[in-house]
């Protein structure tokens, strides 16, 4: 079992991914706000975080950044989870320092298989 941070404000969203990480045994930890995805991670730890790029205030590819220059944080692997789905936004997410990246819509028979194999990769699954 992993901890997953979630960094998203669309609650539809929120649920969703909760729901499928949480069915296939998986805690999960919730921020609607970058600022307070940052103020979690940093207390909490989690295994992966996914975070969504565009959030009300702070962006994720901000919060990203905060996150990989902060000793205790850098090392947990980061997914921006995103409706931006064109070409290019996938490198640019890698570029603003993102470890992966996911497209929504959610496709929720591929999601938990995904996730898993971000931490797998890590060695966290």
């Amino acid at each position: 079992m992993a901890r997953v941070l979630i960094v998203e404000d669309n609650q539809l969203n929120m649920e969703l991914a909760t729901d499928l990480l949480a069915a296939a045994g998986h805690a999960v930890l919730q921020a609607a706000t970058a600022e307070a995805g940052i103020v979690m991670a940093r207390a909490q730890r989690p295994d992966l975080i996914l975070m969504d790029i565009r959030l009300p205030g702070m962006p994720g590819s901000a919060a990203v950044r905060v996150l990989k220059g902060d000793a205790g944080t850098a090392r947990i692997p980061t997914v921006a989870l995103t409706a931006q789905a064109m070409r290019g936004d996938a490198d640019a997410a890698r570029e603003a320092g993102f470890d992966g990246y996911m497209s929504k819509p959610i496709d929720t028979r591929r999601f938990v298989t995904e996730i898993e194999e971000f931490l797998g990769a890590r060695g966290e699954a």
